[in-house]
């Protein structure tokens, strides 16, 4: 049978804009969806940018994002006074950054941690830092989304009254994490060595200035190029 066309259904204006709305949706969702590199710096004070000048821009994550280029999407998940140990007076595992890390959906992640594991209060031995370390790299290692790990040597800890702070970090500190990266084959960026003999750029001994925070971007900026 043959509809006469006074009788035939035509799509209503309304329902015509909708649909085109629609289309436009699906089509800008497709173009314009951010398929940048995203990059999560875990860590502490060191990582937030603690007494660095404008740290949203001279930080070691913000420099980074800037050397890698626009396909990067690099975050800043520093906290101030954390701590590897989850016996620590805060314990990094602990805190929202860590929750907001997880969530971030990496394609790379950049561990720095242990500064504040060599303070007396907060040091439970090797053996601990070591476990605590495998389960934050088994954490991150294990998301959906597998992303690249990279675990950094803490930068030295400058000046006469933490001697003995900077020693539990050589000692101590490093040999542990190089063991964990090693036994789950994760690349490590040494940044200990690169400011061995740079105590200026640490104005309290502890928080790298804006030049200093620049050598980190750089050291770890290497690391992911010459990982690619």
């Amino acid at each position: 049978m043959i509809l006469h066309e006074k009788y035939r259904v035509r799509p209503s204006t309304g329902s015509l804009i909708i649909s085109g709305i629609i289309i436009y949706l699906i089509v800008s969702q497709c173009l314009y969806a951010d398929t940048r590199v995203r990059v999560a710096c875990v860590g502490n004070s060191i990582t937030y940018g603690a007494a660095i000048d404008d740290r949203s821009l001279n930080s070691y994550p913000a420099v980074l994002e800037r050397l890698l280029g626009e396909d990067y999407d690099v975050h800043n998940f520093g906290v101030s006074g954390a701590t590897l140990l989850r016996t620590g007076a805060l314990p990094y595992r602990d805190t929202a950054e860590f929750s907001e890390a997880t969530r971030f959906k990496a394609d790379i992640v950049i561990i720095k941690l242990g500064t504040n594991d060599t303070r007396m209060g907060n040091w439970t031995g090797a053996d601990e830092f070591e476990r605590d370390f495998k389960e934050m790299i088994e954490h991150f290692a294990g998301l959906p989304g597998k992303p690249d790990i990279f675990v950094c040597h803490p930068v030295p800890i400058h000046g006469i009254w933490r001697i003995a702070n900077d020693r539990r970090l050589r000692k101590e500190i490093i040999p542990a994490i190089t063991r964990a990266a090693r036994e789950k084959n994760i690349q490590i960026i040494d940044l200990y060595t690169p400011f061995k003999d740079l105590s200026g750029h640490f104005p309290d001994g502890v928080h790298p200035n804006a030049d200093g925070a620049r050598i980190i971007a750089e050291t770890v900026y290497k690391a992911i190029r010459s990982s690619e």
